[in-house]
This record gives structure tokens, C-alpha cells and sequence, in this order.
């Protein structure tokens, strides 16, 4: 970002000092001053909602013995995150009724062939299937799958960002990726994708679809990470409007914190399919020759791996969705049948 502040005064100025006060996450990387200007290039590096400071200019007089201050505040800057590359959009068993690109298992007028069935008064003569009504001597004709959009849901949990000990990566940072990536995905399929983040305030957007509504979407998580502070005062309520009837639902999660279960619970209980992606958080660090410590990571492990199984046995489908791997790697198993919801 460059910054240039333009300064007006009476009389003959000797010189332009200036102060520069950087906000937490913002690199000064070039400083210029003019007689009439300073110039600033600046840069922000992580995700997230950043004030890039204030800059207060000394304008001394020629002889250097009388002086003002005036004081800029560069105001903030919103950075977002690098999608993850995601290509596949699973879809669940009921969709809307609204025209899309997926599949469904409804007869409709799609372009996908499900079968032959009987001539009805109505139906287009370009569609009889010559071949069976040959067979059959009764009128044949050509059965088509309705095309349908999807409904889907990225929920996110922020409730905590753990940091792994070995590769330094922030599950805040992953989850984050993760989710720009399902959401472009589902974008470039015209499905409608909505946003939830679970973690202090709880911050919903509904459902919409086109692709400026991915940069709706990144403005409106933005300001879980505002100047290095990681906000995450409690749990809310999730807002009926925030997750539309029979939406797929996306969790994406370290799973460190128990109270993404009670959501997990208001999820099931709206009979939404659910999916949710884990991100690891990697194993804690044990000495070597640290026998309690090695049990203790044993138990550790095992309490994960229950967590993981209480999640299966309910009907929810989990994925674990690794830095460094793609997100469609992770997703690939959800391709061989369609996610499945409960029922009221």
C-alpha cells in the first residue's frame, strides 16, 4: 500500500519530520519526505482486518526553532485469504427446487438420460426412443433428471487457533483457507453458499450466489483476526435464517474445543446434512524417554479418535483436510453418494 500525505502551510518551511507509528501485523518497507510530502509503502502480509497506524509530520520552521505537528491516521485495510484449490462440489441426497447444474434424482428436463417410459399425452415426439418402442409396439419415450442448484453453508469455527509445534501452521489460517476455497468452488457452479462463524459475536450471511458475493463473504469474517487479537468471547445461537431447510453444511474445525459439538447438535437437529472437514492440529511434542508424556499423547489421540467416531455414528460424514494437500483430496470420498440429512 502507498501513502502519500500532502502538506499545506504559509510561509517558508525549513523541513518535514516525520513519526511513523505502525499498526501490529504492518511492515514500513520505503519512507520519503519532500517539502511539500511524505510518502509511505507499507505492507500487510496476513489475512485479516489491519489499522496500518498513524503518521504524525514535525513541520519546523527555516530556522528550526518553531515547530507543529500534525497528526494522519492511515485508517485500515481489509487483506483477504489465498483460496485453497478446490474443484469438486458434492452435493446432498434433497436439493431445491430451483434450476441449476447438478443432478437430481427428480424426472425433469434436464439433459442427463435416466431411462424409457411409456408415451404421454404432452410429452415432445423429438424424444421418442425409436429402438424400445420398436421393441415394445407402444410409444417409448426418453426420461431426463431435473437439474437442480444446491444450498450450501461454510460454518466456521474460530473459537480457538491452535498453532501446530512442528510446522507452525495456525488452524485459524487453514480453516480460513479452506473455507474460500469451498466457497469459490460452489460460486463457480452457480449453487447459492452462505457463511457462518461460530466464536465471540456469531457472524451469518445468507445464502447468495455469483462471484462478487465471494468478497461479501471474505468482508464479513474478516474481523475475527483485527490487529493480531483473535476474538472469541463465547457461543451464540445459531439464527434460523443462517441456515436454510435441507442446505448442506460445511464444519470446518480443529476440533480442540468441545463447545463445536453443541453446534454440531443444533445443526442435526435442523436436519441439515453435514460434512465436517477437520483440520489438524498435529501431535503434541513428547521428550524422548518422557513416559508419562508419551501416555498422555497416547490419550490424547484416543480422545480424538472417539470424537471422530461419536461424529460417524451420528451420520456425519468427517474429512480431514490436511496443509499442503489439496481441499479436493480431502473432499473425494463424498463423490461416491451424496451427503446424506436427517429428517424432522
Amino acid at each position: 500500500v502507498t501513502v502519500r500525505i500532502a502538506v499545506h502551510y504559509d510561509g517558508v518551511s525549513g523541513r518535514l519530520d516525520p513519526g511513523v507509528f505502525l499498526g501490529p501485523g504492518v511492515r514500513l518497507d520505503h519512507l520519503a519526505a519532500g517539502p511539500h510530502h511524505v510518502e509511505l509503502v507499507l505492507t500487510a502480509q496476513p489475512w485479516g482486518r489491519w489499522t496500518l497506524g498513524t503518521v504524525d509530520v514535525d513541520v519546523y520552521d527555516r530556522g528550526g526553532l518553531a515547530r507543529r505537528t500534525i497528526r494522519a491516521d492511515l485508517g485500515e485495510i481489509s487483506v483477504f485469504p489465498v483460496p485453497e484449490h478446490a474443484g469438486l462440489t458434492p452435493i446432498p441426497v434433497r436439493l431445491p427446487q430451483r434450476l441449476g447444474e447438478h443432478t437430481s434424482a427428480q424426472r425433469g428436463e434436464g439433459v442427463e438420460v435416466t431411462g424409457v417410459h411409456p408415451y404421454a399425452r404432452g410429452e415432445r415426439q423429438r424424444r421418442i426412443h425409436w429402438p424400445a418402442t420398436t421393441r415394445r409396439g407402444t410409444l417409448q419415450v426418453h426420461g431426463f433428471a431435473a437439474e437442480r442448484t444446491a444450498e450450501t453453508v461454510v460454518l466456521l469455527d474460530v473459537l480457538t487457533d491452535v498453532v501446530d509445534p512442528v510446522t507452525g501452521t495456525s488452524t485459524l489460517d487453514a480453516t480460513f483457507r479452506a473455507a474460500a476455497g469451498l466457497v469459490r468452488a460452489y460460486l463457480r457452479t452457480h449453487d447459492r453458499v452462505g457463511v457462518v462463524s461460530i466464536g465471540g459475536a456469531t457472524r451469518w450471511l445468507q445464502p447468495g450466489s455469483g462471484q462478487g458475493y465471494f468478497y461479501r463473504i471474505a468482508e464479513s469474517v474478516l474481523a475475527v483476526r483485527k490487529d493480531r487479537s483473535h476474538r472469541s468471547e463465547g457461543l451464540g445461537t445459531l439464527p434460523p435464517p443462517a441456515l436454510p431447510a435441507g442446505a448442506l453444511v460445511y464444519v470446518i474445525t480443529p476440533l480442540t474445543d468441545q463447545r463445536i459439538f453443541d453446534v454440531l447438535h443444533q445443526v442435526r437437529g435442523r436436519s441439515n446434512p453435514v460434512v465436517v472437514v477437520e483440520i489438524p492440529t498435529g501431535d503434541p511434542v513428547v521428550d524422548p524417554g518422557d513416559t508419562e508424556g508419551e501416555l498422555a499423547l497416547r490419550l490424547w489421540r484416543a480422545d480424538r479418535d472417539a470424537m471422530r467416531f461419536s461424529l460417524v455414528e451420528s451420520g456425519v460424514a468427517v474429512v480431514a483436510h490436511r496443509p499442503g494437500e489439496t481441499l479436493d483430496l480431502a473432499l473425494a470420498p463424498l463423490l461416491r453418494t451424496r451427503v446424506q440429512g436427517g429428517t424432522r
